[in-house]
C-alpha cells in the first residue's frame, strides 16, 4: 500500500464523512445529537428548577386554584426540554431546503402538540372553577362541559398540527361527508342516548348522588352521567349502565328530593274493641306522632289517626304521617320505635290486634239433628 492508495482511502473517509446522511455531515449529526441528548439529561434539572419557581409563586396566594395548574401543568413543562433540544439540533444541521421544510414542520408540530396538550391538561382545574357556578348550572352539566372542553382541545391540536403539514382539514371534513352519513345511519342509537343524555341534564332530573328508581329498569344511586350511558350503583352494589334514552323516555322517581318521607298504615284491632278503647288507642298514636320531633307535624302537611272502616277481621285505624329524615336507614328506625309504642298501647288498653279469619256455618236438615256454628280461623300475614 503506498501513499498514493492511502490518500484515495482518506479521500473516501472524508467524503463519507461530509456526505453522510441525506448529505449531512456525519459531524453535524453527532453534535445535534449531542445537543439534543444534554437537553434530554437536563430536562429533570430545567422542569425542577422551572416548577419549584412556580410551585414558590403560587404559595403566596390563598386560593389552591393555581397550585392545581401547576400540577397540570407537570408533564407539558417536562416536555418543554425535548421541543427545545429538537429545534436546537435541527437549527445547528445544514439541511437541504425539502429537510429544512420537514424540520419546521416538525418542530412546529411539536411546539403546538405542547400547547394544547398543556391546555388539555388544565380542563380539570378550571371544571373545579365552575362548581363554584353550581347553583346555575348542574354538576352533570359541569362534567360535560368539562368533557366538551377537553374533546374540543384535543381536535383543535389535532387540526392545528394537520394544517401544519398542508392538509387542510375542510376539505377533509368535506370527503368524510359521505362516510359520516353512513355513519350516522348506522349509529342513530348513539346519537339518541346522546341528546337523551343532554335533555337529563338540562331538566335536572337526577344528578350524581342521587337515589333513583326507573321502574322494570334500575333502583340505586347515581354515580355518573356519561355521553352514552348513565351508571347506576345498585344496593347490592353492583353498578347497572343504563343507556339515557330509557332514563330520558320513562319516568324516573327522585327518592333524594323528597321533602319528607311517609308512613301510611292500616292497623287492624279486632271486633271485640269497645269504642272507648278504639278511642284511647287512636288518640295516644296520635299524641304520639304529634309530640315526637321525628314527625313533621300536621300544620306544615297532611298528618292524621282516624278510625277508617269495618274490615272483614277487623276495624281498622289508618296512620297517615311523614317523617323529617328522608334517610332510609334513619326512616326505618323511627318506623320501628313507632311500631312498638303502637304495640304497647295496643296492649295496655286491653285489646288487640286482628288477623284474617273467615266464619262458616254449616246446617243440617233433620229434627233430631243440633245446629251449631263452626268457626275456622284463618290467620294471615
Amino acid at each position: 500500500m503506498n501513499a498514493s492508495d492511502f490518500g484515495d482511502f482518506w479521500q473516501l473517509v472524508v467524503d463519507v464523512w461530509t456526505d453522510g446522511l441525506f448529505g449531512i455531515d456525519i459531524g453535524q449529526i453527532v453534535v445535534a445529537v449531542a445537543i439534543f441528548v444534554t437537553l434530554l439529561m437536563a430536562r429533570n434539572l430545567f422542569t425542577r428548577f422551572v416548577l419549584r419557581r412556580l410551585e414558590k409563586l403560587v404559595k403566596r396566594t390563598e386560593t389552591e386554584l393555581d397550585d392545581t395548574l401547576v400540577e397540570a401543568l407537570r408533564n407539558p413543562i417536562r416536555f418543554i426540554p425535548i421541543v427545545l433540544g429538537t429545534f436546537l439540533a435541527t437549527s445547528y444541521l445544514n439541511l437541504s431546503d425539502e429537510l429544512q421544510v420537514f424540520a419546521t414542520n416538525f418542530n412546529r408540530s411539536l411546539i403546538a402538540f405542547t400547547i394544547f396538550w398543556g391546555l388539555y391538561r388544565i380542563s380539570d382545574p378550571l371544571s373545579a372553577i365552575m362548581m363554584h357556578a353550581a347553583h346555575i348550572l348542574t354538576v352533570s352539566m359541569i362534567q360535560w362541559l368539562s368533557k366538551a372542553v377537553k374533546v374540543a382541545f384535543a381536535l383543535l391540536g389535532a387540526a392545528t398540527i394537520l394544517e401544519i403539514w398542508g392538509i387542510q382539514v375542510g376539505a377533509l371534513i368535506a370527503g368524510l361527508g359521505l362516510f359520516g352519513v353512513a355513519v350516522a345511519l348506522g349509529a342513530q342509537d348513539l346519537f339518541k342516548n346522546l341528546i337523551a343524555g343532554l335533555f337529563v341534564i338540562g331538566e335536572r332530573r337526577f344528578h350524581p348522588g342521587d337515589w333513583i328508581l326507573v321502574k322494570d329498569v334500575v333502583e340505586g344511586t347515581v354515580e355518573e352521567i356519561g355521553f352514552r350511558t348513565t351508571t347506576v350503583r345498585r344496593f347490592d352494589k353492583a353498578p347497572v349502565y343504563v343507556p339515557n334514552a330509557r332514563l330520558s323516555d320513562n319516568a324516573v322517581t327522585n327518592f333524594s328530593r323528597m321533602t319528607y318521607r311517609r308512613i301510611k298504615w292500616v292497623i287492624g284491632l279486632e271486633y271485640g274493641s269497645t269504642g272507648d278503647q278504639l278511642n284511647a288507642i287512636r288518640d295516644a298514636i296520635e299524641a304520639y306522632v304529634t309530640e315526637n320531633d321525628d314527625f313533621v307535624q300536621p300544620s306544615e302537611t297532611s298528618t292524621f289517626v282516624r278510625i277508617d272502616r269495618f274490615s272483614d277481621s277487623s276495624i281498622d285505624i289508618l296512620l297517615y304521617c311523614f317523617t323529617k329524615t328522608t334517610n332510609w336507614l334513619e326512616w326505618m328506625e323511627i318506623k320501628e320505635r313507632l311500631l312498638l309504642a303502637i304495640k304497647n298501647t295496643v296492649e295496655t288498653n286491653g285489646t288487640g290486634f286482628a288477623f284474617p279469619s273467615r266464619s262458616l256455618y254449616v246446617e243440617a236438615l233433620g229434627e233430631d239433628v243440633e245446629v251449631a256454628p263452626l268457626h275456622i280461623t284463618k290467620k294471615g300475614e
